[in-house]
């Protein structure tokens, strides 16, 4: 009987541990994030001027003649509409989109977009181009309006 229950457990060792590591695996079990990740000012200012990231803009043209852009962003032609041929071809490039301020949802709709279309690495400026100013960080004139 001893015999049975060193055996038992033995296997228990061996089985469990092959069976929780199976779950983890390669992150086919893991779930898709389906909110963007939060930037600073800070974060976005680093990642933009070490070219690690790409902004997007999805204010409108009202806005952006009177805010200006982010240097370098992408301009969308809509928050929510826009082709996805107007983001990087490249859907692991880290995207921030931003909008005029934090009471602007346009930016979180046009990042959520991006991510049910297969963008991985997306995230979004909350303080929008007005915190972006605010921080003292450049602007440039749009240059589709």
């Amino acid at each position: 009987m001893k015999r049975i229950v060193i055996s038992l457990a033995v296997a228990t060792c061996l089985i469990v541990p092959a069976a929780a590591l199976a779950c983890e695996g390669d992150g086919q079990h893991q779930a898709k994030a389906t909110e963007p990740t939060k930037a600073t000012v800070a974060d976005v200012a680093s990642w933009t001027k070490a070219k690690k990231a790409t902004p997007v803009d999805a204010n409108g043209k009202e806005t952006r003649s009177t805010q200006g852009v982010i240097p370098g962003a992408v301009l969308l032609t809509s928050s929510s509409t826009y082709a996805v041929s107007e983001l990087p071809a490249d859907k692991a490039s880290k995207l921030v989109f931003y909008c005029a301020n934090q009471k602007c949802g346009a930016s979180h709709a046009a990042a959520k977009r991006a991510m049910e279309n297969g963008y991985t690495d997306v995230a979004v400026l909350p303080e929008g181009i007005a915190g972006w100013k605010q921080a003292g960080q450049p602007t440039a004139k749009p240059n589709n309006t």
